[in-house]
């Protein structure tokens, strides 16, 4: 267990929250063959567990989510050697039940997003991966157990729909995306899910809604700022939930990584390519998503 990597993605306030309870904490700059990630990886020790942060907006949230370099992010994280990723993000809320603050152990995705790098195999060849259950079925698992430990209100599946932004929705977006099973909105799980799966990562995500979206109408007494500072308190509080969440399950005796999950041999069957077509030079660059 002492060698178990687990990689963490967030926003800044989940990696300072997260920094108070890491052990030899420091910073490690890297490079992939798509880049350099949002921001440099933050490496550390909680319990028993080594960890990796990354934030996913970069310093000071200087990333909006169509510029996030998603692909140069998973890479960095399994070029570290993390085989499982538990991911959180901001979210609105499509559904009166799931009420800000509260947690979302995501099981769905719908993608809306056009205009990012979904894959690692543009060049390669031809990777089919199977989807049908995008997160981790047992990683998830585990954090409904903990969740039960500490006593939060947390939602065990949600459908994710993932928009491109950076604008909001419109409310007849909206009020289409309740109509398709939506649960949850927001900008960043997808390619991010995409990729996990295509580097062979057990990935999970926790949603954290901020506010109802806007098929729900604010309070008409409410200003702009009022709304402001209370969609930012509902994040703050939903981030200190997610990290009690996260600590609870680096520090339980759970085995987290775990090579005999599905998730850890996803491109046994995807590559539809002949091997002899295959340039080497592209095999070589994507070795380690195959390890």
């Amino acid at each position: 267990m002492l060698q178990e990597l687990v990689g963490i993605i967030g926003g800044t306030g989940l990696g300072d929250a997260l920094a108070e309870h890491l052990s030899g904490a420091k910073s490690q700059d890297i490079s992939t063959p798509f880049g350099k990630p949002s921001a440099a990886i933050m490496m550390g020790r909680l319990g028993k567990r080594k960890v990796a942060f990354l934030n996913r907006h970069g310093k000071g949230h200087r990333l909006s989510p169509s510029e996030v370099p998603f692909a140069a992010n998973i890479f960095a994280l399994k070029q570290l050697g993390a085989h499982v990723i538990i991911s959180s993000g901001a979210v609105g809320s499509l559904r009166e039940e799931i009420a800000p603050g509260d947690l979302v152990l995501v099981d769905q995705f719908i993608d809306k997003t056009f205009k990012r790098t979904n894959s690692f195999f543009g060049g390669f060849g031809a990777v089919h991966c199977e989807m049908a259950e995008p997160v981790c079925v047992r990683m998830r698992q585990i954090l409904i157990e903990a969740a039960k430990t500490i006593d939060l209100k947390t939602h065990p599946k949600g459908t994710y729909v993932c928009m491109e932004g950076p604008q909001f929705s419109t409310r007849a977006e909206s009020l289409m995306h309740r109509s398709w099973g939506g649960d949850v909105i927001g900008m960043t799980a997808m390619p991010e899910a995409r990729l996990a799966r295509e580097a062979q990562i057990c990935y999970a995500l926790i949603g954290l809604p901020s506010d109802y979206d806007c098929w729900r109408g604010h309070e008409a007494a409410g200003d702009k700022q009022t709304l402001l500072k209370e969609i930012i308190a509902n994040l703050q509080a939903g981030t200190e939930n997610c990290v009690r969440l996260i600590k609870a399950v680096l520090e339980s005796d759970q085995e987290l990584v775990y090579e005999e999950c599905h998730c850890r041999s996803s491109l046994d069957l995807a590559v539809w390519t002949e091997a002899g077509q295959i340039d080497p030079a592209e095999k070589q660059k994507l070795d380690v998503l195959f390890q």
